[in-house]
């Protein structure tokens, strides 16, 4: 088949790769421009090497870009990972329109911040839905869906590159095939079971010592790594990523004041909460990288009775 893809960075990179590599032509690339100072995005290069046309229009709404579609003669686009807004009278240009990727089960989480917020929420199932972009978010009908489990220790790590990731490579290249051949059945997303979700960023991703160890845990898992669960420590931020929780259910086991650090090892800290304590395994204090909590501890930057979040 003869497709357009519209994407960015590595998700884009490999679904472009995919569909060559089976054998089909890529007739053009569409992605958003760089920002100044930023590298180049990898759909971009991946194409560029390849020998496959980019364009970069700043809107998708632009005369250029539905002029440079149209120009391709593509049976079908191809939205993976797409931030900008691409109206009907782009994504209705080739001859069997366009389809979308988004990582969650809609109607369910849609919005920017899909696979986070299913993590930061204790849920135990997400996936992946391929639907008919339209002008509302995420809202239009669904081709087909794929489910996928989320483990009490995963992160948004896991559950992204692991599992969401290549899963909707495939997915791509099966509801092409389906929409190509005729064969699907779309169906209407049930409006009655919507969710929409903002961006997970900074300020969603703040620590609040008082509020319990497991919603604590759920928080870190789901921003790691990106925002990355944060804190403060003596006028620091204290970025934590990879940690343990450790439950405790008998009365008057919680130890110190909530936020204190509890405990350190030679490999881990420990800082109390409601209902238990969560074990720092692996963090990044103000500028520095992020390191072992091992290192920090080392260093004498992370000592016990320090509290966290004043």
């Amino acid at each position: 088949m003869r497709v357009a893809i519209v994407g960015q960075q590595d998700f884009g990179r490999s679904v472009l790769e995919a569909f060559l590599a089976r054998g089909d032509e890529v007739a053009g690339v569409f992605c958003a421009p760089e920002k100044p100072g930023a590298r180049a995005d990898a759909l971009k290069v991946a194409a560029r090497e390849k020998g496959v046309p980019v364009f970069q229009f700043a809107s998708l709404k632009s005369e250029e870009a539905k002029s440079a579609l149209r120009g391709l003669g593509a049976e079908l686009g191809i939205m993976a990972f797409v931030l900008q807004f691409a109206p009907q009278d782009f994504v209705g240009i080739p001859k069997h329109g366009t389809i979308q990727y988004h990582p969650s089960l809609l109607p369910k989480y849609r919005g920017p911040s899909s696979i986070n917020w299913p993590i930061i929420r204790g849920d135990t199932r997400t996936g992946l839905t391929i639907f008919r972009p339209t002008d509302g978010l995420d809202e239009g009908p669904v081709i087909l869906q794929k489910a996928t489990r989320i483990g009490p220790d995963d992160t948004l790590g896991s559950v992204y590159f692991d599992r969401l990731f290549p899963m909707g490579v495939q997915a791509l290249l099966e509801a092409a095939d389906l929409v190509l051949k005729g064969g699907h059945r779309e169906y209407p997303q049930d409006e009655a079971q919507a969710s929409y979700e903002g961006w997970c960023r900074k300020a969603e991703a703040r620590i609040h010592w008082a509020n319990h160890v497991d919603f604590i845990y759920n928080l870190i898992r789901g921003c790691n790594p990106a925002p990355g669960a944060w804190t403060t420590l003596e006028g620091n931020e204290l970025q934590i990523f990879d940690a343990r929780k450790i439950a405790v259910r008998t009365f008057g086991a919680v130890l110190g004041k909530l936020g204190e650090v509890v405990g350190v090892s030679d490999r881990a800290f420990q800082v109390s909460t409601q209902g238990g304590r969560i074990e720092v395994l692996r963090a990044k204090l103000g500028d520095g990288k992020k390191s072992a909590a091992a290192e920090l501890i080392a260093s004498a930057a992370i000592r016990a009775g320090q509290i966290l979040g004043t």
